[in-house]
């Protein structure tokens, strides 16, 4: 069970990571750049957690939010305009964080857990808007 909910964390949460440095945290991005859908995927390089995992995310203004209708775990985070974000997931007591970048219609990073129980990379595809 353990496995699944910091899976389930990670993966939520790795979809699109990367710190936004405080200089900047006012430079979200307005233009709706990164805005749409995005499939991230993950992989574990260290720990307990699923070696692979798929999930989707939703980018808004520069906000990460979930992309489905799922209310079981807590997503947050922001992308600035030079691509950087960060994301973090938290479900049952447990939380994952993810730093990377965005640059276009795809980007990568990476993720950890549980004071790195569990860590590895991330990449992230937008999908075609429907």
């Amino acid at each position: 069970m353990r496995k699944l909910i910091v899976t389930s964390v990670v993966v939520a949460g790795v979809l699109i990571a990367a710190l936004a440095t405080p200089a900047q945290a006012g430079k979200r991005v307005r233009s709706g750049l990164y805005d749409g859908l995005w499939s991230v995927s993950i992989r574990t390089q260290y720990g307990p957690c699923d070696a692979a995992y798929r999930y989707p995310a939703r980018i808004v203004g520069g906000h990460v939010v979930q992309a489905d209708n799922d209310f079981s775990y807590q997503i947050s985070g922001a992308v600035v305009s030079s691509g950087a974000i960060a994301v973090t997931v938290s479900r049952g007591g447990q939380s994952a964080t993810g730093y990377g970048r965005l640059r276009g219609a795809s980007g990568g990073g990476r993720w950890s857990a549980g004071g790195n129980t569990c860590y590895g990379t991330w990449s992230a595809m937008k999908r075609a808007a429907n």
